[in-house]
């Protein structure tokens, strides 16, 4: 088990990539603090001696991940409207919100997969190894995702 400086450094270190991998995941603030909230006592519980930073930061999605599958197989499960959510965010310019909205519009399978490459900076490989999928459908489902991502924001900026 964790010393207490040392949950603490990790918890503050590791956070905000947990809350918003399973906000990504859920769609749902209250939900992703739940997730949040478990997978942190997940790892003050755990006895496990992680070799890395690179090994815990792995453990710790793959941890989120399984949590955010129990979530939506929870008879509770509920939905929040995200244009709430969206309208509290400040961003530098139109665009960025614009991005927001079509990644947040995306089927979950390709946007966790958004999310892991181009927010967290796993490769292919990477997220194949903590999805427990195959590289070739990791890469089509990250190829298909682009493809919708273009089609929407450019179906967007001509309306």
């Amino acid at each position: 088990m964790l010393k207490k400086e040392q949950f603490v450094q990790l918890a503050q270190q590791y956070m905000d990539t947990i809350f918003r991998l399973a906000f990504s995941y859920l769609k749902s603030r209250p939900d992703a603090d739940d997730v949040t909230q478990t997978v942190l006592l997940r790892l003050y519980q755990s006895d496990k001696d992680f070799q890395s930073d690179c090994h815990l930061k792995h453990w710790l999605i793959r941890v989120t991940i399984n949590e955010c599958k129990k979530y939506w197989r929870s008879p509770w499960r509920r939905a929040e409207d995200l244009s709430d959510y969206i309208n509290s965010l400040t961003f530098e310019g139109p665009r960025e919100n614009d991005l927001l909205e079509a990644v947040l519009a995306l089927d979950t399978k390709y946007r966790i997969i958004i999310y892991l490459y181009y927010y967290e900076g796993y490769t292919v490989e990477e997220i194949a190894e903590l999805l427990k999928l195959p590289q070739g459908t990791v890469g089509t489902r990250l190829k298909r995702a682009r493809e919708r991502l273009r089609k929407n924001l450019s179906e967007e900026a001509s309306t």
